[in-house]
């Protein structure tokens, strides 16, 4: 039972104010979107600040429930479709984190693609997304590679990630991306 309290007191000490473990649906993150609205709405946040959070939320699910799919038997082992996304809130930023297993194949292009995008400041950010509307070629998951610079375009911060090994096959995708609470 003391795993509640430490659950309970690692919450409060990472300022968490939503955490939503398991698996994700379009139904969930429907809920998950209302329940974090409701929290912007109720804290009195500035509403640019509520529409940068929420945008970079819906950015951030779409993409767990786009890549949950992937997921499933392996060799010999049952790789988990449960991911998490967090919400976290201090003086200074929100953070919005997810984490979510990823083919192993996918680490390194992912990992460029990210670099790519962090070495970009707001000019190069908007132009990355122009060209990619303009080039614009929809995935077989339904996406065209906006979601992570629209994140940071949003954001106007490097977005955080790491990948942690799961098995012989996947990884653990861990992504944290910082709104700052400050005007700019």
């Amino acid at each position: 039972m003391n795993y509640i309290y430490d659950l309970h007191r690692t919450m409060m000490s990472q300022k968490l104010i939503l955490v939503y473990d398991g698996d994700f649906t379009q139904e969930t993150t429907k809920s998950i979107l209302a329940m974090a609205e409701r929290n912007l709405d109720s804290s009195g946040e500035e509403s640019g600040i509520k529409r940068k959070v929420f945008n970079v939320m819906v950015e951030a699910l779409q993409n767990i429930v786009k890549h949950s799919s992937e997921q499933g038997l392996t060799a010999g082992s049952l790789v988990s479709k449960s991911a998490i996304f967090m919400i976290s809130k201090d003086d200074k930023k929100y953070c919005v984190m997810t984490g979510n297993p990823i083919p192993k194949v996918h680490v390194e292009k992912l990992t460029g693609n990210l670099n790519d995008l962090n070495s970009k400041d707001k000019e190069g950010l908007k132009e990355m997304y122009k060209d990619i509307i303009k080039n614009t070629q929809i995935s077989e998951k339904g996406g065209a590679g906006l979601g992570f610079v629209d994140m940071a375009r949003k954001s106007g911060e490097k977005l955080e990630f790491a990948f942690h090994s799961m098995d012989a096959e996947y990884d653990f995708f861990c992504l944290k991306v910082n709104i700052l609470r400050e005007k700019e």
